[in-house]
């Protein structure tokens, strides 16, 4: 969770494997991109790097198609596929689920890169935020209200389809997940030492009241 530090890059000159210069160039372009925006451009981006602008777009013919890789390698890539079943898994209760899946998270995405390029996106108007936010829409918050009906003793999805009120408060405690981030990774502020046990006190939060809560939502949708 620390903050990069860049270091010179002395590619100019340099005979290198096409895999490899590809490589690099992606890696280069995260870090330029969380620290100068994606508007940042591709031709300050390549004399960084210690290339010429052709030769990047020589590997990728647009600046949208290097920011695509950007997206598959920071965003994509980092998302387990293990998580999509655990947080829908009852072998355990759901409060150890929202733990280890919160937990699991935070190790993946707390990091500077992750969380500046986000931000970015979005003040940018690129998709990135749109494409990753609906994958939190179907994998985290949708099966966090169906599990919260289980348990609540509420209509199951298929009964009931679940309501952009109920959506809209799960978000609160992503949002509460996301902000420790926001706080480190651009505000500058110091990040809690003890990210598991702040994550934890987050989800009791949310539990505590979450029976009456939901209950008070859909009877609220239903008039």
């Amino acid at each position: 969770m620390s903050d990069p530090k860049r270091k010179k890059t002395t590619a100019r000159g340099k005979r290198m494997d096409p895999k490899d210069r590809e490589a690099m160039i992606v890696k280069e372009a995260v870090l330029y991109f969380a620290e100068h925006g994606l508007e940042g451009s591709t031709r300050k981006l390549a004399r960084q790097i210690g290339i010429t602008q052709p030769l990047l777009y020589r590997y990728f013919p647009s600046k949208e198609s290097l920011i695509e890789r950007v997206y598959q390698e920071v965003y994509v890539q980092r998302w387990n596929s293990k998580w999509d079943s655990l947080i829908p898994d009852r072998s355990q209760p759901l409060k150890q689920r929202l733990y280890r899946f919160y937990k699991e998270y935070a190790a993946a995405v707390y990091d500077y890169v992750w969380v500046r390029i986000f931000v970015f996106s979005g003040l940018k108007g690129v998709d990135i935020n749109d494409r990753y936010l609906a994958i939190i829409r179907e994998k985290v918050l949708e099966p966090v209200c169906t599990e919260l009906r289980v348990i609540g003793n509420l209509p199951t999805p298929e009964k009931e389809p679940l309501s952009e009120a109920e959506i809209e408060w799960v978000w609160g405690l992503h949002g509460m997940f996301f902000y420790r981030a926001i706080r480190h990774f651009v505000y500058g502020l110091p990040m809690d030492t003890d990210i598991d046990a702040a994550i934890e006190n987050d989800i009791d939060t949310f539990l505590a009241g979450a029976k009456a809560t939901q209950k008070k939502i859909l009877k609220k949708a239903k008039g």
